[in-house]
Formats: C-alpha cells, sequence, structure tokens
C-alpha cells in the first residue's frame, strides 16, 4: 500500500503502522504500540481517554492519524469500532471478565491465584490456537529441518524458552546450541552461527539487547531467524524469516511463560514428526 492509499480495514492499518514505525518519531511510536495492543480501547474510548492511557496529549493522537493520511484521529478510529463490531470477545476482554468473575481479594489465598493463573492461561491458550497461522508453523519447522544447527537465545524472562528450546531439540537428535552468554560472551558465542545454521530469538518488552545483538549477527550471515516475541512492533519482528507473536497471561502483573512454551514444544515434536515421515 503507498502512503498516498488510505487502509480501509483494521488489518491494513496494523500493516501500515508496522511498515512506518521505524519512520516514526519516539512519541508517534509510543502511540503505535498502545492502538496496537488496545484495539478495543480504542475503539471504545474518547480521545482524551486513549490519550490519557497511552500518556500522550489528545493532539499527539491526531499528529499520529495524520502522519498516516487521515484528516483526524476519530476517522482512523472508525476503523477500530468497525473490527469491534465483526469481532468476537476480544482476548483480554475475556481475561478481564474471567477475573471479575472470580473476585479480585487484595490478600488471595494460594487457591485463589491458581484459579486466577489457570484461567487466564487457558484463555491464552485458546488464543494462541485462532492467532498462530499453519502456514508460519510449517516453516518454522522446515527452517529448523534443513538446519545443519540452531542456536537459540533468550534472555531474562525469555531464558525459560529458550533453554527448553535446546533441551528439546537434542531430545530430537537436533544440534542445537544455546546462546546463555556465560561470562558476558553473547557476541562471541554468537560468532559459532555459520551459514547453513538457524537462530530462534525469544524477546519479550523490554526488550534484551543481548538478544538483539545476537539476531543482528545471524542477519549479516544470512541466517534464517525464527523469532517468538509479544508484538508485531518488537524490533526483532521485522527481521524475522518467521515471526510468531504471542499474547501471554497476565495475572497481578505476573506474565506467564505457558503460551511461548507450549509453541516451543509444538516446533519441536512437530519437527520430530517430520524427521520420523521421512
Amino acid at each position: 500500500m503507498s502512503h498516498t492509499e488510505l487502509p480501509s480495514n483494521l488489518e491494513e492499518l496494523e500493516n501500515t503502522i508496522a511498515e512506518r514505525y521505524n519512520d516514526l518519531s519516539k512519541r508517534l511510536q509510543q502511540v503505535a504500540r498502545y492502538l496496537m495492543e488496545n484495539p478495543r480501547g480504542v475503539a471504545l474510548d474518547t480521545v482524551a481517554s486513549i490519550a490519557e492511557k497511552a500518556e500522550v496529549t489528545p493532539s499527539t493522537l491526531i499528529r499520529f492519524a495524520n502522519a498516516l493520511g487521515f484528516q483526524g484521529f476519530s476517522e482512523m478510529q472508525r476503523l477500530f469500532r468497525s473490527k469491534l463490531i465483526e469481532a468476537a470477545p476480544s482476548y483480554s476482554d475475556r481475561i478481564r471478565l474471567a477475573q471479575q468473575e472470580q473476585g479480585n481479594p487484595e490478600s488471595p489465598s494460594p487457591v485463589q491465584l491458581l484459579q486466577e493463573f489457570a484461567t487466564s492461561n487457558t484463555i491464552a491458550l485458546d488464543h494462541l490456537k485462532q492467532a498462530v497461522e499453519n502456514e508460519s508453523l510449517e516453516k518454522a519447522i522446515s527452517i529448523l529441518e534443513n538446519a545443519r544447527s540452531t542456536h537459540i537465545v533468550g534472555v531474562r524472562r525469555a531464558f525459560v524458552v529458550a533453554s527448553y528450546f535446546a533441551y528439546s531439540l537434542r531430545h530430537v537428535d537436533q544440534r542445537a546450541y544455546l546462546v546463555d552468554g556465560i561470562g558476558g560472551m553473547f557476541k562471541e558465542q554468537a560468532e559459532a552461527i555459520d551459514h547453513g545454521d538457524a537462530v530462534i530469538a525469544i524477546s519479550f518488552s523490554p526488550y534484551g539487547q543481548e538478544t538483539l545483538d545476537v539476531a543482528e549477527i545471524a542477519l549479516n550471515k544470512d541466517v534464517p531467524l525464527i523469532v517468538i516475541t509479544d508484538s508485531p512492533l518488537s524490533p526483532l519482528a521485522r527481521q524475522a524469516t518467521v515471526c510468531l507473536v504471542v499474547q501471554e497471561a497476565q495475572v497481578r502483573n505476573f506474565r506467564s511463560l505457558t503460551s511461548s512454551l507450549c509453541l516451543a514444544q509444538t516446533l519441536s515434536i512437530g519437527l520430530a514428526y517430520r524427521l520420523q515421515n521421512q
């Protein structure tokens, strides 16, 4: 879509935002992230309320809409409202509804916490089934199948997923190396990535610079990059050969890893079946 052609639906708008994200100012990038991550709120809230939640001024929202070619923010907002009319209750709405039904005491009992985490993760997994396309999974498995070696990187919260990936790939007789950065040697370990290999990079906001550095080395060596991240606006997303976006459950400001681990297991076991069928 050219810059002079206005998006006609929310999907086209999201693609336009993703394409032009790096060219926007930091303040407009802040607006872009809020809009992409809160489509229902954008559809229902007033401009003043959206601005407050996005931590910008109403005039910034108008500038953002103008930057994409719209006459005003309300013209762009209609795309969000049209999508809402067509859609079933959203992932975040279902999470909020479940938490409201369970109550939200300040000092919950252990069983209350278990119910909240279990319900929220169930909803997140159901969303994962709908959001991830078969084509992306097949492409990722093909990359792993053809790789001589697979290098996996993820720091902080994402390290759990990265280490599981290394464990599971080795159990299907694939050469897999965890880029763990022992001694601060992320870049040195990444230099072992070679032509014919593949890289899996897992990163969630705030995105780890170590993971970005390893991904850049992979790209410079023309190595396929499989990315698991939490937003299409992630700095890794546009560089990925395959990008798998995961929305994890969040309860009381604690984010889960259930969906990401399920995705890692799916790719590993999917690869095992692919190899067995050969």
